[in-house]
């Protein structure tokens, strides 16, 4: 294959899938709709009460943008990339200090500095030094330590909203949630997040200071979150923000078993997902969300973000892009409205699709709390 274009690859692999072609093309009739709106101007809701936080229906996750996903952009243009995406209506932006590390959150710093007051902007703490490998560290002093760096890089005086990057079994939870909680009443801290979280370590937290949003990762091959958290999210008032909504590009179907990947700033090459038996394995799913696109104007990245936002609507997924045309055709899925029958259909299709290949291994593995 010559072209990494998504729609070339999708066509040519779509050849090698002849029955669940034959299935799907006659089960996905279209019933939805699809509103002009081809922007990230609807809003969502995350948490609850004085807990509640307005934001975009889709947000950026600003990652990839500098770190972990093999080439790293020019600078310039992901700044322009950043304020293109203000200009269209996204108000939520997710950096942490880990992504660099803080290479990330000045850049994000630099780009939104100047319309600071019209957007949300999510960072996090919870690592040694701010690198992931050496280790967990969410005492009450780093998190302050973290926070003062955060609000230099971020070029501002308070962070809409701090995420704990990862549970640290050293520390409680109640001191985690308690300094936090100090850090709001400073004022240098506006909500309070947690990422990877269990179910009981979100109600430990919440009971000491109320999360206004979990972040873990949620897409179509990685549907976890469905077994207890979400629940706990709808139960206690808390938006969910999912990470990876695209399954780090393979649900797009822009990625491939032949892609290659630079390992020094990419963890995918680790990941048993991303290898090659296991793209193989797993493609048929791409091909229900091809299938079932092709009717209705859609590409499957648009399908598999309009899915996780049609399951409930205290979600907010964080696609992340380097391209704008991708930002257009991410924050485009939002305009799809389904029909309850055509979704459980879907939904059916995809569910039947076994996932091959975990999709975390090693310390990483360790540190997820589903």
């Amino acid at each position: 294959m010559n072209s990494n274009n998504r729609r070339d690859f999708l066509k040519t692999a779509a050849l090698g899938v002849p029955s669940l072609l034959s299935f799907t093309s006659t089960a996905f009739a279209s019933n939805g709709s699809t509103q002009s709106k081809t922007d990230g101007s609807a809003s969502r809701v995350l948490g609850s009460g004085k807990q509640a936080l307005k934001v975009s229906s889709l947000g950026l996750g600003c990652m990839g943008m500098s770190y972990h996903r093999s080439f790293v952009p020019d600078r310039g243009a992901m700044i322009s990339l950043l304020r293109k995406a203000k200009d269209m209506g996204v108000t939520l932006f997710d950096t942490a200090e880990a992504y660099g590390p803080i290479i990330n959150e000045q850049l994000v710093g630099e780009a939104l500095a100047p319309f600071r007051k019209e957007i949300i902007i999510a960072t996090k703490f919870g690592f040694k030094n701010g690198i992931p490998s050496e280790g967990l560290d969410s005492r009450p002093e780093r998190i302050r330590q973290v926070v003062e760096n955060s609000l230099k890089h971020l070029r501002t005086d308070y962070i809409d909203l701090l995420y704990q990057h990862r549970v640290d079994p050293q520390v409680p939870l109640e001191e985690v949630a308690g300094t936090v909680s100090d850090l709001i009443k400073e004022g240098k801290v506006k909500h309070f997040g947690m990422s990877e979280a269990s179910a009981a370590q979100v109600r430990k937290a919440h009971a000491i200071q109320p999360l206004t949003a979990l972040q873990s990762e949620y897409s179509l091959m990685t549907r976890s979150p469905e077994q207890h958290v979400l629940n706990t999210c709808e139960e206690l008032g808390i938006g969910f923000v999912p990470y990876s909504p695209l399954s780090r590009g393979m649900l797009s179907g822009y990625l491939h078993e032949r892609t290659k990947y630079n390992a020094a700033n990419d963890n995918r090459p680790s990941l048993p997902r991303y290898q090659k038996e296991a793209v193989i394995a797993n493609w048929p799913l791409i091909e229900i969300l091809k299938d079932f696109g092709d009717q209705r104007g859609l590409t499957a990245a648009q399908v598999a973000l309009a899915w996780l936002l049609a399951k409930k609507t205290f979600i907010v997924p964080i696609p992340g892009t380097t391209k704008a045309a991708h930002l257009h055709e991410n924050l485009a899925a939002a305009d799809y409205s389904f029909d309850p029958s055509e979704l459980e259909q879907l939904t059916a299709a995809l569910s039947a699709i076994k996932i091959v290949g975990d999709r975390y291994t090693g310390i990483s593995a360790t540190q997820t709390g589903q």
